[in-house]
C-alpha cells in the first residue's frame, strides 16, 4: 500500500530533522535556541501526522480484510 510506505518516509524525515536539530542545538550557541525548538516542534508535529495515516492505513486494511473474509 503508497499510503504506508509514503508515510513511513515522512515519519523518517522528521525523525532525521528532529535529531539534527537536537545536534545543533548541542553544539552550537544558544543564540538560535528558539529557532531549533520550533524546528523541533514541526517534526514532532510532522512525525504524528504520519503515524496517524499509518495508524489509519493499518485500520482501513482490517476493515477490507473483514470484509472479505
Amino acid at each position: 500500500m503508497q499510503a504506508l510506505s509514503i508515510a513511513a518516509a515522512g515519519m523518517t524525515s522528521a525523525q532525521m530533522r528532529f535529531e539534527n536539530s537536537a545536534r545543533r542545538t548541542a553544539t552550537a550557541p544558544l543564540d538560535n535556541l528558539a529557532e531549533e525548538t520550533v524546528e523541533r516542534l514541526q517534526a514532532k508535529t510532522a512525525f504524528s501526522a504520519n503515524a496517524a495515516v499509518v495508524r489509519t492505513a493499518d485500520e482501513m486494511t482490517a476493515t477490507l480484510l473483514d470484509i472479505l473474509a
